[in-house]
């Protein structure tokens, strides 16, 4: 074994021993943390069927021009 990997052994060989004095965040904290990535997933999904809905339409002439005319605009859906 090398210098360099038996010295990172023996700095990972304290961070395997569990002190039972320390505080973790135990099965309340997996319940906040899975709470919340099911709410991202409910924001995006919501997000994603929202953008479907989004009808844009390109302008013909040039970008500036088009878009002083009003043209180019996104358009909603209604429905």
């Amino acid at each position: 074994m090398s210098a360099s990997v038996s010295l990172a052994v023996t700095h990972l060989v304290p961070l395997a021993e569990v002190d039972k004095n320390k505080v973790t965040p135990g099965i309340l904290g997996f319940i906040v943390f899975a709470a919340m990535a099911l709410a991202v997933w409910g924001l995006m999904k919501s997000m994603n069927k929202h953008m479907r809905k989004v009808d844009f339409e390109e302008a013909d002439g040039s970008g500036e021009a088009a878009a002083q005319k009003g043209q180019g605009a996104p358009k909603a859906q209604r429905g």
